[in-house]
């Protein structure tokens, strides 16, 4: 299969969502393939069998900015994203709570 025809192949999950092989990854978030087979053994992206959903592509974005931008290595880039959703899914429960008991 050419490399042409591997990017613009369309595949979906059984849920729906649009899943990317590592070479179309690659490509989208401008990185290489290399690297996104590293995310993959480091646990930092999670694959659907050898697919990619979108938000493991804007997480590969994400990490690669945080490296960029503050200098953290891939495991600590990750543990902030990490952190920062915790809090994130933390104020909504708080919100949530003080919506129901006001």
């Amino acid at each position: 299969m050419s490399s042409s025809l591997s990017l613009s192949r369309v595949v979906w999950s059984n849920s729906g969502d649009r899943l990317y092989s590592f070479e179309q990854a690659a490509y989208f978030t401008q990185t290489s393939v290399s690297l996104i087979e590293r995310f993959v053994a480091l646990g930092l992206i999670e694959p659907d069998g050898t697919m990619l959903r979108r938000q493991d592509l804007v997480r590969v974005v994400q990490i690669q900015r945080l490296r960029r931008d503050l200098g953290l290595n891939l495991i600590g880039a990750a543990m902030v994203l990490d952190m920062a959703a915790e809090i994130a899914q933390l104020k909504a429960q708080l919100n949530a709570y003080r919506t129901v008991n006001s």
